[in-house]
């Protein structure tokens, strides 16, 4: 069975489409609809449902996928075993959206000048969907913001920083958190975001309930809508903040509880061991 079969397949899946899996997979549509068919004559059932121009998969190919992952991912670690070093392959990496922008690509030079074989590919995606993808072995390595839960053992994870909450104020804004909370429209981090509960908590031990004008989970633009006059905002202070945050006044919010601490969690056991060491060093 043609790996590269599976990988178009799985790209179909991903997508929603056989178009723009072709679009991801460099190929026509004919071609990615021919590689599925093939694969539904040598399993001797079908694994696409076509509506229109969208593809869904059927029961049978929604088992199999777990294993057609994993093959996929086997296929392409062949590179990485016959390295002397291992430090050949593709390392695939989450990234909450201010380690893309912050931390990750000084990390990123310093990885692939250390192995220049290796080459990094990176998700953006929010904390709760990287972690879910690193479960389900779909990435190598995740940035994210630390869960509000225990790891599973098959996990591990390190620190990377803790970032202290600040209030972001328009610059003509005068006075203190709780006082500018209270007076001027509150653009809210998102509380259901993992980051987005020591705002909550800080908020809930002070009392205070502003009034919310929108909730966001995307911290450069909280920044943005401060800086334009439009409110405030209760963000942790990640690296790169000063970036987005234009005139805005920068006011500390005390306390070790409400910090974000940003981790890199990893399998226990990496399909590329060496690579994640080096990415961890480059991080720390």
């Amino acid at each position: 069975m043609e790996t590269r079969y599976l990988k178009s397949l799985i790209a179909v899946v991903d997508s929603g489409s056989i178009a723009d899996a072709a679009r991801a997979e460099h190929l026509t549509a004919t071609a990615v609809g021919q590689r599925v068919q093939a694969l539904e004559r040598e399993l001797g059932f079908a694994l696409l449902s076509r509506s229109g121009h969208a593809a869904r998969p059927t029961q049978a190919c929604v088992a199999l996928l777990p294993r057609a992952r994993r093959l996929v991912r086997e296929a392409a670690l062949l590179g990485s075993d016959a390295s002397a070093d291992g430090l050949a392959g593709t390392l695939r990496i989450g990234a909450i959206s201010t380690a893309l922008t912050g931390m990750l690509p000084a990390a990123l030079r310093k990885l692939t000048q250390a192995a220049p074989q290796c080459r990094p590919v990176i998700v953006p995606g929010t904390s709760r969907a990287l972690f879910q993808m690193l479960q389900s072995g779909e990435l190598d390595a995740a940035v994210i913001v630390a869960p509000p839960f225990e790891l599973p053992k098959a996990l591990r994870s390190v620190q990377l920083r803790r970032e202290p909450l600040v209030l972001l104020a328009p610059p003509q804004a005068r006075g203190r958190p709780a006082a500018l909370l209270r007076s001027l429209p509150y653009i809210r981090y998102d509380p259901d975001a993992w980051g987005g509960r020591h705002a909550a908590d800080w908020l809930a031990d002070q009392g205070l309930e502003p009034a919310v004008l929108c909730d966001l989970d995307a911290l450069e633009a909280i920044a943005m809508l401060a800086a334009d006059g439009m409110g405030v905002g209760l963000v942790p202070h990640w690296t790169g903040l000063e970036r987005f945050m234009g005139d805005c006044r920068m006011l500390p919010i005390a306390g070790a509880a409400y910090e974000r601490a940003i981790w890199l969690v990893t399998s226990a056991d990496p399909d590329l061991p060496r690579m994640a060491e080096l990415l961890e060093g480059a991080l720390a």
